[in-house]
């Protein structure tokens, strides 16, 4: 499939990102890849600004690989000879995330992401499975032997519904929900060991769970077990947190004091893996009461105006960066998407964390759930490295959204709102009344009405 003498086709379907986009292209620059990424986007525009954005990295002196950038006019084209595909996109616009992630607040429910569970997620659903249905008969049909790699949230629900149209299909998912979490283990090795450079990638660990809610339940440093040095972390700053720099999470929500971190491992005994602002999501309001509840716990909600000015932000790089007079940085570990890409095309072998379907790695969740765990990814191959158990209380948590995850692939394939409303209610953030409940589902799908066609 693979060969050191032609360049590996990949295709990226949402290739006018200015975020994951930019981020991967980046990664890329840093392999010794030889490849050409056909971008597709339904604004050809976007697209067309990556195109050159991409090509200029290969005049920057540190770029090691050699990849050719090609907007695609149509899906079809992108996917055309793919060996691998890249699936990322946003259906919808910013401005209509206000009601997603807001109007709920008029109920008195909020939530610090919404991309992956709560009522936004479940409306974001049943927005993106329709699209995710259209792409992936395309796969299907045009390039089946091709591996695909998803990036889109919510995970499981794209994943699942994936296997669901074509069930034989090489997938898995790629996500940097990790990181936050590895960082700061990474923080704690080099003040507890005076180590100096201490990487994310140093800490090695056992990962179990399901995108958005995972765990470490073992975590170690050149053999050292961290799990007592993390302990003695979180008892003693579990009251006031453990910040890098004071107060910085009312500025910027992708930064916390890691309060809930400290809060859950002391109660459940593992690490939560990834950032406070995506665990507290899955939880019952414990940390998302109030907006007062989340200052106390200190982390903030990624806001509609926050992401509004991160767009604009990337906007104002667009032309400086199409003509040259600014490059994107060669790799900068922001994902891990470009090493999995190179161990695919048999060039390393790799452990790393990705979401697939559960064959048993995770022993007590359901098979064919999608959960998060290792694998070793080397030449066309993923295989999953056996994670364990999750305890009892953690699988409690985690069932709920497993069965949730499971009805809203149901409802979309039967086109049935009426059965997506039972994911709606059942969610641990869902608190107001039956008939409220059913009022802010009236009132969300209204909303975003434009990308229902589907279910009519």
């Amino acid at each position: 499939m693979f060969s050191k003498d032609k360049r590996t086709n990949i295709a990226y379907i949402g290739g006018g990102s200015f975020n994951f986009g930019w981020k991967l292209f980046s990664e890329l620059a840093a392999e010794e890849i030889y490849a050409t990424v056909q971008l597709y986007d339904p604004d050809k525009q976007l697209s067309l600004s990556n195109e050159a954005i991409g090509n200029k990295l290969r005049e920057a002196p540190d770029c090691k690989s050699d990849i050719i950038y090609v907007a695609s006019d149509t899906p079809e084209e992108a996917l055309r000879n793919a060996e691998i595909v890249i699936l990322s996109f946003t259906q919808g616009t910013v401005e209509e995330a206000v009601t997603e992630m807001h109007l709920p607040e008029t109920y008195n429910i909020y939530q610090s992401v919404g991309e992956h569970t709560g009522p936004s997620g479940v409306i974001k659903s049943l927005k993106t499975l329709p699209v995710y249905i259209k792409y992936t008969e395309m796969i299907k049909n045009v390039c089946p032997d091709a591996w695909v790699i998803n990036l889109t949230d919510p995970m499981p629900e794209c994943m699942l519904m994936m296997y669901e149209v074509f069930p034989e299909i090489k997938l898995f998912g790629s996500t940097d929900e990790l990181y936050p979490a590895l960082d700061l283990l990474a923080e704690l090795c080099a003040k507890e060991f005076g180590a100096k450079n201490v990487r994310r990638r140093d800490v090695k660990y056992n990962l179990l769970g399901i995108s958005g809610f995972c765990f470490f339940d073992e975590v170690s440093y050149n053999g050292e077990d961290l799990m007592p040095i993390f302990r003695k972390y979180a008892e003693q700053y579990y009251e006031n947190g453990y910040e890098a720099k004071q107060g910085e999470f009312k500025l910027n929500p992708f930064v916390s004091a890691n309060k809930i971190k400290f809060d859950m491992f002391l109660r459940y005994g593992c690490i939560p893996a990834v950032s406070d602002r995506i665990i507290a999501d899955f939880c019952p309001p414990w940390y998302l009461k109030s907006p007062k509840t989340m200052s106390s716990w200190k982390f903030s909600q990624t806001t509609v105006n926050y992401l509004k000015k991160m767009k604009l932000d990337k906007l104002s790089r667009v032309r400086p960066l199409m003509n040259g007079d600014e490059f994107l940085p060669v790799g900068g570990g922001t994902t891990d998407c470009a090493l999995q890409i190179r161990a695919l095309m048999g060039l390393g072998n790799l452990i790393t964390n990705v979401c697939m379907r559960n064959k048993g790695q995770v022993e007590n969740l359901p098979i064919g759930a999608i959960v998060h765990t290792n694998a070793l990814i080397s030449r066309n191959s993923v295989k999953p490295v056996a994670a364990g158990r999750l305890n009892d209380e953690l699988y409690g948590l985690a069932i709920r959204h497993i069965v949730n995850q499971g009805t809203i692939v149901k409802a979309v394939k039967e086109r049935d709102l009426d059965v997506a409303f039972n994911a709606f209610l059942n969610d641990p953030l869902m608190t107001a009344d039956l008939n409220s409940a059913a009022e802010l589902y009236k009132e969300m799908l209204a909303a975003v009405r434009m990308h229902l066609l589907y279910y009519c």
